[in-house]
């Protein structure tokens, strides 16, 4: 007898630890729709620096999902500038959805570390008062010689703003792009090619974060 109880009780276990996975795995929210409207703030990289306008990775990411992008990328800007733009974007349009990728230009002018964190940080706070999709967009900490052996990586700050932000963190898509001489325009900007691989890669993303 107690050998059995014993079984109900692991199998009910197994059981319970199973659906509790399944739970986790969907998501919190209706996916956006075709139509949806999506803010993207950032830099270059946002911008499409280094390609034609329609070639930027907010045009080619519209195309394949169906959702209207904005895009608020500026050439040179850094998290404190985007952090001077952002209130205005949200009065501006009422987003479904906001796409955060700044700090590049922070870490090639030596900005310190601490200070685009916090600014990386309240540009989620504000983002999330206003929607509750924020997406968090890694960029590559500056590195000549990765860049050449195409190994780039992700600065650290983006993985723990996104984390204590709850925002979603979207790692590797940078990085793996300017890790690539093909796709890239020059050392830290990206080509038309790039950026439609950029934007390949965030459609991926997005559909396993349950966003599409």
């Amino acid at each position: 007898m107690k050998r059995r109880h014993l079984f109900h009780l692991l199998a009910g276990a197994s059981t319970a630890a199973a659906l509790a996975a399944c739970g986790k795995r969907k998501p919190s929210a209706a996916a956006l729709k075709p139509g949806a409207r999506v803010l993207a703030l950032g830099d270059s990289l946002t911008a499409g620096y280094g390609a034609p306008p329609d070639a930027a990775w907010p045009v080619k990411l519209g195309e394949l999902t169906g959702w209207q992008i904005d895009n608020a990328g500026v050439n040179g800007d850094t998290s404190a500038g985007a952090l001077e733009r952002l209130p205005s974007l949200l009065q501006a349009g009422s987003y479904d959805a906001i796409l955060i990728g700044i700090g590049g230009n922070d870490m090639l002018r030596g900005v310190p570390p601490a200070a685009t964190r916090e600014n990386l940080a309240a540009l989620v706070t504000q983002a999330r008062a206003h929607t509750p999709r924020v997406a968090l967009l890694a960029t590559p900490a500056p590195d000549a010689m990765r860049a050449v052996v195409g190994s780039l990586s992700d600065a650290p700050f983006y993985g723990e703003v996104a984390k204590s932000g709850q925002a979603l963190l979207v790692a590797n898509v940078y990085s793996s792009v300017l890790s690539d001489a093909s796709l890239r325009s020059d050392r830290i900007h990206a080509n038309a090619a790039g950026y439609a691989e950029v934007a390949q890669q965030l459609a991926k993303q997005f559909k396993a974060a349950g966003w599409r």
